[in-house]
């Protein structure tokens, strides 16, 4: 992009900043009681639950609507992230477990109400939580991860209490139920818009919100904007105030440098899409605060499809683990902003820890990789090529450049291929690429989750193509395992196999570098990896 383009863009961008904030529906709000938040993504609906919803649209959701538990945080090497492992109640006030697993009963908060005033009650989750296993919408995959499949599971007591059947206790049930979809609907609102071909109202939650959210929606223009005013009724993030901005106003900015210039101007609050060289020049002057926090619930991978010649030979794939130059893709593709997952020392040759993704004990070292493709037969290398997507090109192809070349180095001779992320897509889902660059994302991240669901079965996540029946038995027995050392010498067992048969290459969990005005305070690195405006406030 030109600087003239860029200089217009960020001209554009700010003057429609400007005209919102100075809009009559502002009534007069200062400055400070509004969050300007800009992306370089959209938010394309208002139901979480649609295909194709962006990761955006997931963020406001959170706002917009309550789910009945929601994750704590915790502290992870000095900066706060979301916990797995610990439930709070949002529209319930309580839970409670019962001794078998079986059973989760939930009490209702008495004064939730929707955003249209009316109480939000027992049969309102009944019927939002029987939508989202029953209806053809993307919660449904999720809710099956928890063994939450079936309407008969969810029972309404009485008019503020519910209770969750389930077949066999699951660690990922109560979790599940705080994850982006089970979204809790104002059911009579929503079933005044069904009709006989869509009774569950989708058409009309794309395009409306129907929930008691910290947020209400007032403009929604997809792919440009969002506005919405604080609901002053919500009462879930503190036992007596609502959210502290007063309005919210969500900006599609497409270019990366545009939305580097209005974070620094102070046109706007709030980025975490800024490419690493933006986020390290706007770190280097010092007037704007960086949160840098690795994603811990992600992963970048080198992949290899096992099924396809010569990746299915594991000395072939032990070769390309030692013959990649990890320090330097570091560097050129996130400027060193990240945790590295490798580099690693494991005693007498162990993982050290049954979580995942641990470091591996790889690092670069061609004479290694030499012997390796001795030891595979093709002491001579071979030929392939090596993709990844046009969205990640700003990442992937300073490391693209860099793969090819070390391994140049040992006989394998890599053609590039730059692939729109349609086709980047549909290559991955027909298991038609050879060797790419991929991610991972596990909302619920424990061991087994991360295995069964990125190791296992003929699925798309499967990107190596993985069909190992030791690690998929220990992966499902992990699954059940309610005694933790048990559950942690089951996952060391799983990073074992996954160190000596390399299906796949960890190489790095990069940062979510969220830059923000220095009087923006509470920001928390969600399972998302978007932002909860519920959480901020300005000091």
């Amino acid at each position: 992009m030109s600087f003239e383009m860029s200089k217009r863009s960020l001209f554009a961008a700010a003057a429609l900043l400007a005209v919102t904030l100075a809009a009559p529906s502002a009534h007069a709000q200062s400055r400070a009681e509004t969050l300007r938040y800009v992306t370089g993504a959209t938010v394309n609906t208002l139901d979480p639950n649609i295909p194709g919803s962006t990761r955006e649209a997931f963020a406001l959701s959170m706002s917009s609507y309550d789910r009945l538990v929601s994750f704590g945080r915790k502290q992870l090497n000095g900066k706060w992230v979301f916990d797995l492992d610990t439930i709070t109640g949002e529209l319930a006030e309580s839970y409670a477990v019962s001794a078998d697993g079986l059973k989760i009963t939930f009490k209702l908060r008495p004064d939730a109400k929707f955003q249209d005033g009316s109480p939000v009650t027992a049969e309102d989750v009944k019927w939002s939580l029987d939508r989202c296993v029953s209806a053809p919408i993307l919660g449904k995959a999720q809710l099956l991860t928890g063994s939450l499949t079936s309407p008969d599971q969810f029972k309404v007591i009485d008019p503020l209490t519910f209770e969750v059947t389930l077949p066999k206790p699951d660690k990922l049930a109560l979790p599940n139920l705080a994850t982006v979809y089970p979204i809790i609907i104002n059911s009579k609102l929503a079933k005044s818009h069904a009709t006989a071909d869509d009774p569950w109202a989708l058409n009309w939650t794309k395009e409306n919100a129907a929930g008691s959210g910290a947020y209400i929606v007032e403009t929604f223009k997809p792919g440009e904007q969002v506005i919405a005013k604080r609901n002053e009724a919500w009462n879930r993030g503190t036992p007596d105030k609502p959210a502290a901005f007063k309005r919210l106003i969500i900006q599609s900015v497409p270019e990366p440098a545009t939305r580097a210039n209005l974070v620094e101007r102070g046109d706007a609050d709030l980025v975490i899409d800024l490419q690493a060289s933006d986020v390290q020049s706007l770190e280097g002057k010092g007037k704007l605060k960086v949160i840098s926090t690795p994603q811990y619930n992600a992963v970048t991978f080198i992949s290899m499809n096992n099924t396809i010649p010569p990746f299915d030979n594991v000395n072939v794939r032990r070769a390309i683990a030692y013959a990649l130059p990890y320090d330097d893709m570091f560097k050129a593709a996130l400027f060193g902003r990240g945790a590295p997952l490798y580099g690693a020392t494991w005693a007498d040759g162990k993982p050290p820890s049954g979580g995942y993704p641990i470091p591996q004990p790889i690092k670069l070292d061609l004479e290694k990789a030499k012997s390796y493709l001795k030891d595979a037969g093709m002491p001579d290398g071979f030929s392939t090529t090596f993709s990844f997507n046009v969205g990640q090109a700003a990442t992937a192809e300073p490391m693209a450049a860099l793969v090819k070349e070390s391994l140049g180095k040992i006989g394998i001779k890599v053609d590039i291929q730059k692939l729109p992320d349609a086709q980047m897509s549909t290559a991955i889902n027909e298991k038609k690429l050879p060797f790419f660059i991929e991610g991972i994302v596990a909302w619920l991240p424990s061991t087994d989750y991360f295995y069964r669901n990125f190791y296992t079965g003929k699925q798309r996540w499967n990107y190596s193509s993985t069909d190992n029946a030791e690690l998929e038995k220990i992966a499902q027995e992990a699954r059940f395992e309610a005694d933790k050392a048990k559950y942690e010498a089951q996952g060391k067992a799983l990073n074992a196999i996954h160190f000596d048969q390399m299906f796949q290459i960890p190489i790095w969990q990069a940062a979510q570098d969220a830059v923000m005005q220095p009087t923006v305070d509470g920001y928390v690195y969600q399972f998302t990896r978007q932002v909860d405006y519920r959480n901020l406030s300005r000091k």
